[in-house]
């Protein structure tokens, strides 16, 4: 908790400094929570933190972040696979990549079903 609770610090100190408020989005792991916050830090400490954040969770049990992993490393595999010179570069080249895979409309072939998971994932499952 207390690795979390600096790394909240660091984005509202070194980071951005000069945001009002930093929206982050993380996923529902019991350390990410606002009383990392006061059990790291003196409680005025904390709160000065804490309201320039602003914290968005991910779902549970969501597969949707599956597919944003697949598409991250479709991004890597296809545009990020090489040395990239600097920001505008790599601004452009992540948004040509972007255009052609909205054009082309490129979807996630989801093919895990519910029978996979019974075999993949069986030691989760009750058996009776």
């Amino acid at each position: 908790m207390i690795e979390y609770a600096h790394c909240m610090k660091a984005l509202v100190d070194v980071h951005y400094p000069d945001a009002q408020l930093i929206r982050v989005v993380q996923d529902n792991l019991s350390t990410h929570k606002p009383a990392a916050l006061y059990e790291a830090f003196p409680p005025a400490e904390a709160r000065r933190i804490l309201e320039r954040s602003e914290f968005h969770y991910t779902p549970k049990h969501g597969s949707w972040l599956n597919m944003a992993e697949i598409e991250l490393n479709v991004l890597n595999t296809q545009c990020l696979d090489r040395r990239i010179a600097d920001k505008a570069f790599l601004v452009s080249e992540v948004a040509a990549w972007q255009q052609d895979r909205n054009q082309n409309a490129s979807t996630v072939n989801w093919q895990f079903t519910t029978q996979d998971a019974r075999i993949k994932l069986r030691k989760l499952y009750p058996s009776f």
